[in-house]
C-alpha cells in the first residue's frame, strides 16, 4: 500500500476544468502552493539554524584549543625564563674570561685536545642560544596565540547573533505553520465532531477494532475530556478552549516552539514516556528532533505508530510501525526521520479529517478519533 503524495497544482485545475468546477478548484491550489512554500520555509530555517549552530561549535572547539594552547605557554614561560636568565648570565661570563678561554685552547697538547676544547665551548655556548631561543619561540607562539584568540571570539559573537536569528526565523516559521494548522482544524470542525461521535458510537455498540488501509488491526478510541487543573485551565496546556467537553480537534497550542534544544528536551522525555515497554522505547529524542527539523506537530507520528501497529508491536513490515507505504526500514532512528518527514510533506501539520481521509480512506473516522485521543495522551 503506498501514500499519495499531494495533488500538483496543475493537476489540481485540469481536473476542476474537466468535471466544470471551474475557479472553484482555484482556492484549493492556492493553498496547495502556500502550503508547500510554507514547508519548504520550515525546512530551510531549519537547516539555517543547524549550519549556524554548527558554525558557532566549530568555532568554539578552535577558541578552546587555543586556549588551552596558551595556558599551556604560559605556565612554561616561568621556567624559560629561567632557563634564558641562566644561560644569559652563562654566555656573559664566558665572554669575560676570554683570555682563559684561549689560554685553554693554546694549552692543547695535540689537535685532537684541541678539537675536544673547541667542540666542549661550542655546546656550552649552544645550550645556552637554545635556551634563549625557546622563550623567544614561547613568547612568539603566546603572541600568535592570543591574537588568534581575539579573531575568534570575534567571529564567535557574530556566528552566536546569526545562530540567534536562525532560530528566530526557525520558531517563527513554525508558529506560522501552527497557526495555518488551527485556521482548517476549525474549518473542519463539524467533520471531526462528526468523526469522534460516530467512533464513541461504535464503542457503545461493542465494537472495539477496526481496519486500516494496511490491513492491520486498530483499537477504536475517543479522545478524553480534559482534566482541569487548580487554576480551573485544562491541563493539556495551550490556548484552544476545550471546556469539559469531550475534544473533537487536536490542542495545537499544546506544542511551544522554542529553541531546538529546549524543545527537544521537553517533548523527548514525554514521548518517552508514552513509548515506555514498547519496541520504540528510547527513541523519544528521535521523533522530537524530527518533529523540529520538519515542523510538525511532535505527538502526530508517535499516535500513528500505536494506532496502526501498537507503537511497533505488529509492524507489516520492518520497523515500520506506521502502515506507511510499502517497505521497511533497517532501524528504528531512520524509519522514524522518514515517517516524520514524509507527513510534514504530504499530509501536513498535524491530524485532521483531511488527512484521516487520505491516510486511512476505509476507516477515517475511527482512525482520525483514535489518532488524536493518542495525541492527546503524550
Amino acid at each position: 500500500m503506498t501514500r499519495r503524495p499531494m495533488r500538483l497544482a496543475a493537476t489540481a485545475l485540469a481536473a476542476g476544468l474537466l468535471f466544470g468546477v471551474g475557479t472553484n478548484a482555484l482556492p484549493a491550489t492556492a493553498q496547495a502552493d502556500e502550503a508547500s512554500d510554507l514547508q519548504a520555509k520550515v525546512e530551510q530555517t531549519s537547516k539555517d539554524y543547524n549550519a549556524a549552530t554548527k558554525h558557532l561549535q566549530d568555532v568554539q572547539a578552535d577558541i578552546d584549543a587555543n586556549q588551552q594552547k596558551l595556558d599551556d605557554l604560559n605556565a612554561q614561560m616561568p621556567e624559560l625564563k629561567r632557563e634564558a636568565a641562566s644561560s644569559i648570565n652563562s654566555s656573559y661570563k664566558l665572554s669575560q674570561s676570554s683570555n682563559g678561554l684561549i689560554d685553554m685552547l693554546l694549552s692543547a697538547e695535540n689537535f685532537n685536545d684541541l678539537v675536544s676544547a673547541m667542540n666542549y665551548l661550542d655546546i656550552i655556548a649552544g645550550k645556552n642560544y637554545q635556551a634563549i631561543d625557546r622563550l623567544v619561540e614561547a613568547r612568539e607562539q603566546a603572541q600568535e596565540t592570543q591574537d588568534k584568540l581575539a579573531a575568534q571570539k570575534t567571529e564567535a559573537q557574530n556566528a552566536q547573533a546569526k545562530a540567534e536569528d536562525a532560530m528566530n526565523d526557525a520558531i517563527a516559521a513554525r508558529k506560522e505553520a501552527q497557526q495555518r494548522a488551527a485556521k482548517e482544524l476549525a474549518a473542519q470542525q463539524a467533520e471531526a465532531q462528526k468523526a469522534v461521535e460516530d467512533a464513541e458510537k461504535a464503542e457503545k455498540d461493542g465494537q472495539t477494532t477496526f481496519k486500516t488501509e494496511s490491513g492491520n488491526t486498530a483499537t477504536i478510541s475517543t479522545p478524553e475530556a480534559p482534566q482541569k487543573s487548580n487554576d480551573g485551565a485544562s491541563s493539556n496546556g495551550g490556548s484552544q478552549k476545550q471546556d469539559s467537553a469531550t475534544p473533537s480537534t487536536p490542542n495545537t497550542g499544546a506544542v511551544t516552539w522554542s529553541a531546538r534544544d529546549e524543545f527537544v528536551k521537553k517533548w523527548a522525555s514525554r514521548i518517552d514516556a508514552y513509548l515506555a515497554g514498547s519496541p520504540m522505547a528510547g527513541h523519544g529524542k528521535t521523533f522530537a528532533e524530527a518533529a523540529y527539523d520538519n515542523g510538525v506537530d511532535p505527538r502526530f507520528s508517535p499516535a500513528i505508530a500505536n494506532v496502526e501497529s501498537s507503537k511497533g508491536l505488529y509492524c507489516f513490515k520492518p520497523h515500520n510501525a506506521w502502515g506507511w507505504g510499502s517497505s521497511g526500514w533497517g532501524d528504528w532512528d531512520s524509519a522514524i526521520r522518514d515517517h516524520v518527514a514524509g507527513l510534514a510533506s504530504g499530509y501536513g501539520y498535524t491530524v485532521s479529517v483531511s488527512v484521516a481521509k487520505k491516510y486511512c480512506p476505509p476507516n477515517w473516522q475511527f482512525w482520525y478519533s483514535a489518532v488524536l485521543s493518542n495525541m492527546n495522551s503524550i
